[in-house]
């Protein structure tokens, strides 16, 4: 009886935000980390703007970590999923067929860029990376895996196993035995002092001699990130993937493209972060953007590595009515708007705007990405030691601006944007003037 008491007691109540920071804290655990000094509750969006408990609106550059790709409520989306909700069916496991997931899959495949494609749905990208990581080892024969230094790839035990960097690596346990290659981080380490073509062959110098004293040979993959989401919007020199895939295929290595955050046309210039590189990977997963906040994922390999899981698998959510209705809208969406075709034309409005008003800032190390994918690392004026607290600084100043932005990077100090798609030149000129702001008031402070 006091439990239903307590019940109506809380639906009764009207509840602040503080009331719900408190609750929060109550029974989510303390790893689970909230933005901002005072954590805000989005209560409604539209477009590319968003609404808090509070009434405050925002501008939003970080789309739920780049996952809101075409902004919010937009009716085709919406009307797709009310059509599948009103037949009854929300999940009937991949047990029956599924006319939303065949169709999605057959889309996905015809767009990926790799022959004879076949599609495994699973709900996000940590999943969709343990896939491909379990159908790679398995047609291998080997769990040697290739990863790169600075890489997120997931929270779960595999995909933590070759994630790079140390802030997101929950646990030093491994099923995997992982040899690390260099980043294309070009403002500290090995590689860093290179030109584009010196330090393609120095990376793939450094592949070889990683090969040849840190494995038996019988290597499964290599998985990476043409532009490294977490790692604080990190990318290598284009042409790099087409150089290392070179040195696997002598040996028979796949090659596995993570494009969790780089797909579906963010970088502007290509639908696919790996087609700036000349090359076709083997597997490539995929997640975030093509839900639009539905739960969407999922692994498009060639036939042959892809059926080479051994026993039955499946996802009892993966893939499911929903989700997939969701995911045919958004995609049809994209391409019906050439969504790529503006994430290239008002990325350049941010990048170019950034670079020429705060470029030069000594505490800017540099400003780097690719169409709507675009970070800013900050550094001590005058050094490239990593600055956090002038990140926080920008980033709490974004805020009180009426902007969303986002963090990362292996020390926490680069700002990171990934508007949804749909962002208009108006809503960039505005985001950026903001961010400008932000930026040389924060620089003020320090």
């Amino acid at each position: 009886m006091k439990a239903c008491e307590d019940t109506n007691r809380l639906k009764g109540a009207t509840m602040t935000s503080d009331d719900l920071l408190a609750r929060h804290r109550a029974v989510l655990p303390s790893w689970m980390p909230l933005y901002y000094d005072e954590p805000i509750e989005l209560v409604s969006g539209s477009g590319r703007r968003v609404t808090d408990a509070q009434g405050r609106s925002y501008l939003d550059f970080f789309g739920g970590v780049l996952t809101n790709m075409v902004g919010y409520d937009i009716p085709e989306i919406r009307e797709a999923v009310q059509r599948q909700l009103a037949t009854g069916i929300v999940h009937s496991s991949t047990l029956y067929l599924i006319r939303q997931q065949v169709e999605l899959a057959e889309k996905v495949a015809r767009v990926s860029g790799i022959p004879d494609a076949r599609v495994f749905f699973t709900n996000s990208g940590t999943e969709a990376n343990e896939a491909a990581l379990l159908v790679a080892t398995n047609y291998r024969r080997s769990h040697q895996i290739l990863a790169v230094r600075n890489s997120y790839h997931g929270r779960s035990y595999a995909a933590m196993g070759v994630t790079g960097n140390r802030s997101w690596s929950a646990s030093a346990l491994n099923p995997l035995q992982v040899a690390w290659l260099h980043s294309g981080e070009r403002v500290r380490g090995l590689l860093a002092r290179l030109g584009s073509d010196e330090q393609v062959d120095a990376a793939v110098e450094d592949l070889r001699e990683v090969l040849a004293t840190q494995t038996a040979g019988d290597v499964a993959c290599l998985i990476a990130e043409p532009i490294q989401g977490v790692g604080g919007f990190v990318h290598a020199p284009d042409g790099l993937f087409a150089a290392w895939k070179k040195v696997l295929d002598e040996s028979g290595i796949l090659f596995i493209s993570d494009e969790v955050q780089t797909g579906w046309g963010r970088t502007g210039e290509h639908f696919w972060g790996y087609q700036a590189h000349g090359v076709t990977p083997d597997l490539l997963t995929f997640a975030k953007g093509i839900g639009n906040g539905f739960a969407l994922a999922g692994v498009v390999g060639r036939a042959d590595v892809l059926e080479s899981v051994p026993a039955i698998s499946f996802s009892t959510f993966g893939g499911n009515p929903i989700s997939t209705a969701a995911g045919n809208a958004v995609l049809d969406y994209l391409l019906d708007h050439d969504l790529q075709a503006n994430a290239a034309r008002v990325g350049a409005i941010l990048a170019d705007g950034l670079r020429s008003a705060v470029g030069g800032l000594d505490c800017v190390a540099e400003v780097r990405g690719k169409g709507l994918m675009l970070g800013v690392e900050f550094v001590r004026p005058g050094t490239i030691e990593p600055d956090p607290a002038m990140t926080v600084r920008v980033f709490e100043a974004c805020r009180a601006g009426g902007l969303l932005a986002g963090k990362g990077g292996l020390y926490g100090n680069v700002l990171r944007m990934g508007p949804p798609l749909t962002l208009t030149e108006d809503e960039a000129r505005e985001g950026l003037a903001i961010l400008v702001d932000a930026i040389r008031s924060s620089a003020e402070v320090a």
